[in-house]
């Protein structure tokens, strides 16, 4: 008995729905679950210890490493700065 081209399209259309629900069962059972992440941050004054113990430190080594803290500093305020612009920016688009 031969069966019309529409007949076979219906038919096939039928089945889509059903394929779809068996690929997401297989997806749900065997797929990689993964967990929502929260940011959190916490802000604290930095703390800067340097030690020296028992030896002879240069005035260049010294200099140098004041000028390195000196540096982080500034390019941690400019990481607070970055972050306040994009919780700010987050805000918006919620």
């Amino acid at each position: 008995m031969a069966y019309s081209e529409t007949r076979i399209l219906i038919g096939g259309l039928a089945h889509v729905p059903v394929l779809i629900f068996i690929a997401n069962f297989i997806r749900g059972k065997f797929g990689i679950k993964t967990e929502e992440k929260k940011d959190t941050v916490i802000k604290g004054e930095p703390v800067k210890i340097i030690e020296f113990k028992d030896t002879v430190v240069k005035e260049e080594k010294a200099e140098a490493i004041k000028e390195i803290s000196s540096k982080l500093d500034s390019i941690e305020q400019k990481a607070d700065e970055v972050y306040e612009k994009v919780k700010k920016k987050k805000k918006y688009k919620n």
